[in-house]
């Protein structure tokens, strides 16, 4: 991976966390960026003021010093719009705008913005050159390699964005038709990397710190991308970052560990969204983590009947003491979760 700048900021190997909605919260973010994340874009928000004056909103615009520059991804399809959206965020602290392009799912794409877009280089032009031309700080792009396989035109857009003034550019390797099915293609990535000057960031099925070394070496790109790999796992920016540093690998974290990060990351929940939502946002998370856990399966049922904040603090608590003496599974160390439950006979982990 190659160095440069974005604004006022230096990036050495950029490993990013992809803007994923309903994934990459203020906690998330921080949790992946503790593990080796350089770079972490906030959740995409609507260009459309009529949607700002919401809760979920404001959430989504939350920022601390941990995250980095703070990076802002706006969706939209008029260009008045978007530049007036990128206007606002940037007086409101915004050190980078981030514009959708990529985005395939359907009520998204029913608005004509995300990847939608794709299938109107005219229309793209037009958004970027607004946008650019309204803010002075960075301006950076993410799309798909096209809208179709048939209408692969990730090249032309990547030539348009550099004309632009566009400062960065993060590509998936998949188009919009192909959501997030199959296998990833980075032949297109590698070509707009050849064919343009500004930074590329590559993006798409990136779940090993040997995939990783592969894309790198395909692509020459500048830096990588993680979405859906990083989810239930943020040490592979870690892992990835000192696969590429030494050729080696560091292995899954142990469970003592696991349970460590999990219980910082859900109180971090917790607490962003409070005691109602913060239990329910708990949920997905969990559900991720399991999956590399001993006893995983057991732990995310119990974990998903607690709708309070302090039960499901308690039973991660309770795993984390049970990992510490490698004994997972024990009944008489989990009294504290159990009476949360409404079937006290409930057993837990066991």
């Amino acid at each position: 991976m190659n160095s440069f700048t974005l604004g006022r900021h230096t990036l050495q190997q950029p490993l990013m966390l992809a803007p994923m909605v309903g994934v990459s919260d203020l906690p998330f973010r921080e949790i992946c960026l503790q593990q080796g994340a350089t770079l972490a874009v906030a959740e995409m928000v609507a260009a459309n003021p009529a949607l700002w004056d919401t809760e979920k909103h404001r959430l989504r615009l939350k920022h601390s010093t941990a995250c980095g520059p703070d990076i802002v991804q706006i969706a939209g399809f008029d260009p008045q719009m978007m530049a007036d959206a990128a206007r606002v965020n940037a007086g409101q602290g915004a050190e980078v705008i981030d514009i959708n392009m990529g985005c395939p799912a359907k009520k998204v794409l029913k608005k004509a913005a995300g990847s939608a877009l794709l299938r109107d280089p005219q229309l793209v032009e037009r958004i970027l050159r607004a946008v650019t031309s309204a803010v002075d700080v960075p301006v950076t792009l993410k799309i798909r390699t096209g809208w179709s396989r048939e209408q692969r035109n990730g090249l032309d857009i990547a030539r348009i964005a550099e004309d632009c003034g566009i400062a960065m550019l993060s590509v998936h390797g998949r188009t919009r038709e192909c959501r997030f099915l199959g296998d990833a293609e980075y032949d297109t990535i590698a070509e707009i990397k050849q064919r343009i000057s500004i930074p590329v960031i590559a993006n798409g099925d990136i779940d090993s710190p040997q995939k990783a070394r592969y894309v790198l070496d395909h692509t020459k790109a500048d830096g990588l991308m993680i979405g859906r790999a990083a989810q239930g796992n943020p040490w592979i920016f870690r892992q990835i970052r000192q696969y590429l540093d030494t050729g080696s690998a560091s292995e899954t974290p142990p469970p003592h560990d696991i349970s460590s990060l999990m219980i910082d990351h859900i109180s971090a929940l917790h607490a962003f969204y409070g005691d109602v939502r913060g239990p329910l946002f708990a949920r997905k998370h969990i559900d991720w983590y399991s999956k590399v856990l001993p006893h995983g399966e057991a732990l995310k049922q119990q974990f998903m009947q607690l709708s309070d904040a302090e039960a499901q603090l308690d039973l991660l608590s309770t795993y984390h003491a049970a990992s510490a003496a490698e004994n997972l599974c024990p009944a008489d160390l989990l009294p504290s979760a159990r009476r949360h439950n409404d079937d006290p006979r409930r057993q837990v982990l066991a």
